[in-house]
């Protein structure tokens, strides 16, 4: 079923537009927590980033459960405790490139993108930095953020306050070819 909402929605994303759309061939989202006590790190291999080369919209699609941490225990807090992947199981960044990007030559451009970040029932706006890559047919895309979790109302027992980090460094790290009609 998700497969077929994915699918739907590339192809609305695609008709805005008589553009070329790049989807994910693989892309790697990373998080880090550090604290007095333990860092936490945290990968997923399972975004789903979709870009919009004639208007600049991008669309990124995370699982929630399918970060991956070192320890068993970290990975099962994670999902019932803090981010409550069964009630929220993804979350969802959708935002504009603001800069011109010449998708036809290769090339690194410097970006800023607008958006708004859904995670854990919240919706907020997320601006962040990155780089897009231009290297033949394929898009590599960059960026480093940090996030808030109370803006997200992700709560943290206070026993284990020291634990986990107030603001997490997430980067993002990608790369898209064409989709083919």
């Amino acid at each position: 079923m998700r497969k077929i909402i994915f699918s739907l929605s590339v192809l609305a994303f695609a008709a805005m537009a008589n553009a070329q759309i790049y989807l994910a061939k693989d892309c790697e989202i990373t998080f880090f927590s550090a604290s007095p006590m333990e860092n936490i790190e945290a990968v997923n291999k399972a975004a789903k980033p979709i870009l919009n080369a004639a208007t600049g919209d991008v669309q990124v699609k995370i699982n929630i459960r399918g970060f991956q941490f070192e320890k068993p225990l970290m990975q099962e807090h994670f999902n019932e405790n803090y981010l409550e992947s069964d009630k929220y199981p993804d979350a969802v960044y959708k935002g504009k490139i603001n800069e011109k990007v010449d998708y036809t030559k290769d090339g690194v451009t410097k970006v800023t993108v607008t958006g708004k970040l859904n995670m854990h029932g919240v919706e907020k706006d997320k601006n962040m930095e990155g780089t897009v890559t231009v290297k033949g047919q394929q898009v590599l895309i960059e960026s480093k953020f940090m996030i808030h979790i109370a803006d997200y109302n992700i709560k943290i027992p206070s026993v284990v306050v020291k634990n986990i980090a107030e603001d997490v460094e997430v980067k993002v790290k990608g790369t898209l070819e064409p989709f083919k009609k």
